[in-house]
Formats: C-alpha cells, structure tokens, sequence
C-alpha cells in the first residue's frame, strides 16, 4: 500500500459523502497518483465500514466491467468488485428518483445466489454453477461520483464500483437446465430496443464472473459466503437514464425486470 490509514480515511469520508450529498468530485488519482490497488479496495472497505456504522446492511456483492462491451466503453481491461446496499434495492416495477442520484445509467445483469460457500483460488465455473441455489434477472443503476463518468480502473474502485441502485425480477430459476451462456437479454428504454446480447458477454459465461469474484476475494484472504447475492455484471454497456424513463430488460427463461425514473 502506498497511502497510510489516515489517508484511506479521508478519502473514504469524501467518496462517501459525494453519494450520499450526490455531487461529483474529481478522481482522486488527480490528487494520490501513487494510490495502488491495494489502497483502492482498502478505501472501499472504509466506505463500508461508514456505511454498516451507520446502520446500513450490505445485501451482496458485485462485478463491474466484466463485458468486453463494457471495457470498451469505459477504457479499461480488468474486472472489478464491490458491494451492494440494502436501500440501493428497488422493488421490480418501482420508482427511482433521480433526484437520488448523480448521473444514473442502466445495464442489465444476470443474478447469482449462492447455498455454499465459494473461495478462490482455483474456483472455475463447475465450482460455482455446484454452488448456486438459483439465478434470477437483475438491472443495476451505476452512478459514478466522478466528474463525467471519468475515472480509472483505482479510482472507481475506490468508489465502490459506481453502486447506487438495482431491481431483481420476481423469477428465480434452479442454474441447472438452462444454458445461462446464450442465455438473450434484450434491454429497452420507453420501449424501444437501447441494447441486445446474451449471457457470453460476461466473460463468456456468466458464472466465470462469480468465480473470478471468489478467485479475487481468496487473495484476500476472503471468500463468498452461502446466501450471498451477486450481481455479475452489464452484458452490455450501459445507458443513460433521466426523468420520464421507463426501463425494461427481458431475460430468456427468467422473464422481465422493469423500473421507473421520476
């Protein structure tokens, strides 16, 4: 690590309050252009452990940039991980304010939920598909804090991945039977097709992003626990949303998720 405790503090409390005060900030590797990967997913865990003083319950965990659509879009080469919030849940079919938020995208995401323990290294799919209880359709609502979505791959760690909100789907299916790989999602805003692709888009199979995720967290020394929620990451870039949006992504075999944006 480059940056000392009180440092990663600092830049906890200023990434935190820029979500919770919705107000772009620079990139703090304007500022620390020494900040490492270590510093990045330490200064996570500090926005964590603000929130959870607070009284927020962390609901699951997620990949960021496991698309190569995604990749493009946002510049950079490697996944990433974070978390997710128990207020950043919207019921199926809800409302969002957009008021809550900075400038919000949508991406849809095929969800993972876990009956064993996963921890890496050398967890491959078989070892994940074996340990999921079901899946079920998901949109995540990314919300970066920094200026213009501009960031590097450190500072949007550091950022807790761009977490804000997400929506489940009311259908959840056993992994077994179904060909989660060429699985199609379609993703329409105001009814109009924005994003087509399939489940292959995620690192080629949607559960490589779950055994990447445990493969990382087991360099830490982490793993993932039974009954974790994971969201896997966008099969395609996301999209920009404003007031006045209606947002639906189907899922072959998993049906629809659907979200307003007021």
């Amino acid at each position: 690590m480059s940056l000392d405790q009180a440092t990663i503090k600092k830049l906890a409390i200023h990434l935190e309050s820029a979500e919770m005060e919705r107000r772009e900030v620079t990139k703090i590797t304007d500022a620390h252009p020494e900040l490492d990967w270590m510093d990045a997913y330490a200064i996570q865990d500090e926005i964590r452990a603000i929130k959870e003083a607070r009284g927020v319950k962390v609901a699951g965990l997620k990949m960021g940039l496991t698309s190569q659509a995604k990749m493009r879009q946002m510049g950079v080469i490697d996944p990433i991980y974070g978390f997710i919030t128990d207020y950043g849940s919207v019921a199926d079919g809800g409302e969002i304010k957009t008021s809550e938020l900075i400038h919000p995208k949508v991406e849809a995401e095929i969800a993972f939920v876990t009956k064993a323990p996963l921890k890496g290294p050398g967890c491959h799919v078989g070892t994940v598909l074996a340990a999921t209880d079901f899946v079920l359709p998901a949109v995540e609502v990314i919300d970066s804090r920094y200026e213009n979505f501009r960031f590097d791959l450190k500072s949007v760690i550091a950022d807790n991945t761009s977490s804000a909100r997400y929506v489940l789907g009311g259908v959840h299916r056993t992994a077994t039977g179904i060909d989660l790989k060429n699985l199609g999602v379609v993703l329409e805003k105001n009814g109009e097709v924005v994003a087509t692709a399939s489940g292959a888009a995620v690192l080629g199979h949607p559960a490589q992003s779950v055994a990447m995720l445990a493969n990382m967290l087991g360099q830490r020394g982490r793993e993932i626990p039974a009954g974790t929620l994971i969201l896997t990451g966008g099969v395609t870039e996301a999209v920009a949303v404003e007031a006045g949006d209606v947002v639906s992504a189907r899922f072959q075999h998993l049906g629809r998720v659907s979200m307003r944006f007021s």
